[in-house]
């Protein structure tokens, strides 16, 4: 409970990754990788409920042997082109009928494995103090100052009036989210929009080495190497 809001941790787990088949059950440091957001949300004290929502019965088994709830979602919901967003809807409302209150939604992509349980509680601490949406965000990888367009073959700063050779240290701060937490009140989601920031929101910043994104197989090799250097 956060306060008196029961609150619901979310991992989304759909089968059908393209980029890595399997992805969401394969082995990262010796354990599936929705394993490490089942796990990180187990240990949130303010978390009431841990849920994968999935298309696909082995990473249902896995969910489960992992500790957390498996809700099935249609098939419609876990296609190339459906939203998470979507997803959430469904499960919403199917707790809304359970009569499960589902105050607070923590969702917590699997891809995302190196968040800490302190990350989340930052973001639910966020939601305690009145946001309605909290997301988590790294440093930009390219700051927007440095940001080009072409028109037909001419090169233009893609911010007006930016100056992309100025020195790093020099160029205002800018972040984007990283995908790692998102918490926020499902019953605020405003109706017809894909976004999960919304209302009043609030942002908390990670760290580089937590806000690792895993899509690819050479993500997984260099994961594995971020283990193996910090068990080293």
């Amino acid at each position: 409970m956060l306060d008196n809001m029961r609150v619901i941790a979310v991992v989304p787990a759909r089968g059908g990754s393209k980029s890595v088949p399997g992805k969401n059950i394969k082995h990262l440091g010796g354990k599936p990788l929705l394993a490490w957001s089942i796990e990180v949300a187990r240990r949130v004290q303010a978390v009431d409920r841990v849920i994968v929502s999935t298309d696909d019965t082995l990473i249902g088994d896995s969910a489960s042997r992992h500790g957390a709830e498996v809700y099935m979602r249609p098939p419609h919901l876990a296609t190339d082109d459906a939203l998470v967003i979507d997803a959430i809807r469904d499960l919403y409302r199917r707790l809304l009928e359970e009569g499960e209150p589902a105050d607070v939604m923590v969702l917590l992509e699997p891809t995302c494995p190196f968040r800490s349980r302190q990350d989340v509680t930052e973001c639910l601490d966020l939601i305690r103090s009145g946001y309605d949406s909290v997301a988590t965000f790294k440093d930009a990888e390219l700051n927007p100052h440095r940001a080009w367009k072409i028109e037909g073959s001419e090169p233009l700063v893609f911010i007006e009036d930016a100056v992309p050779w100025l020195p790093r240290q020099s160029l205002p701060r800018a972040f984007q989210l990283n995908g790692a937490v998102y918490a926020f009140k499902p019953a605020g989601i405003p109706a017809g929009s894909n976004a999960l920031l919304f209302g009043r929101m609030g942002a908390v910043v990670m760290p580089a080495e937590r806000s690792v994104d895993i899509d690819t197989a050479v993500d997984f090799l260099v994961a594995e190497s971020m283990l193996r250097r910090s068990h080293g």
